[in-house]
This record gives structure tokens, sequence and C-alpha cells, in this order.
């Protein structure tokens, strides 16, 4: 059994690099650290109205569904609520002027996000 290294653990290091940071006088940190990604206000309760819709028109027959009508939030808040939405529905999307566009009927699923993230989402149209 010559060259093998044993896995079962071992000695440890016998020095603790960071044990001299225990009491060196550091301000504490946080109780509770946020997730990476989350937002650093919770959204409000009511955040307005935002129409869903289904479009078929000049896309070669394939459905999309479009959000429109967000009043008050820019462009980076809408490029996350387009990655939760990709990823839920398993589809690509995209933010196309003002629009969050996500391929495939995915109304229900759409929803339910906007809804948690505080919108009032109201299907439009047909």
């Amino acid at each position: 059994m010559a060259g093998r290294v044993s896995t079962d653990g071992g000695q440890g290091l016998g020095q603790n690099p960071f044990g001299a940071l225990v009491g060196s006088g550091l301000p504490r940190g946080p109780a509770t650290v946020p997730a990476r990604g989350a937002e650093a206000k919770p959204p409000g309760k009511d955040r307005g109205r935002v129409d869903i819709t289904r479009e078929k028109g000049g896309r070669g027959g394939k459905s999309v569904t479009v959000v429109d009508g967000f009043v008050g939030i820019g462009l980076p808040e809408k490029e996350r609520l387009v990655k939760r939405m990709r990823a839920a529905c398993g589809c690509g999307g995209t933010v196309k002027e003002g629009r969050i566009e996500i391929q495939g009927d995915q109304r229900e699923a759409v929803s339910r996000i906007l809804a948690d993230a505080g919108f009032r989402p109201v299907f439009a149209g047909g």
C-alpha cells in the first residue's frame, strides 16, 4: 500500500489562522445576512397594476407572454424579475421597450411571480 494517502481525517492543522481575529475589537456583523441577489428593501404591499397579455401577431405563430404597465421601477429590477420568470418557466425572456416578454403562454406562472413581488397582476386581452 505504498503511495496511498490516508483519508481518515488525520491530525488537525495545528494552528487556526483566524484565531487571532476573535478578540481584535472588530465590530459585530449583521445578525442575519441577506441572501445573494435579495432586494435590500422588501417590496411594498401594492406596487401597482401590471397587465399580462398573450401575443402571437408577427411572431411566426408562436405565443409570447407580455407584461406591461410598470410604474416606478427601473431596468435593473425588471431584469431581476425576468430572471426569476425564466427560471420558473424554463424558457427564454427579455425586456424590450420597457415591457417584459417571456416565451410561450406562461401567464399563470408570471402572475404568481409578480404577485410575490408586490404587484397587482391583471390578465388583459385574449
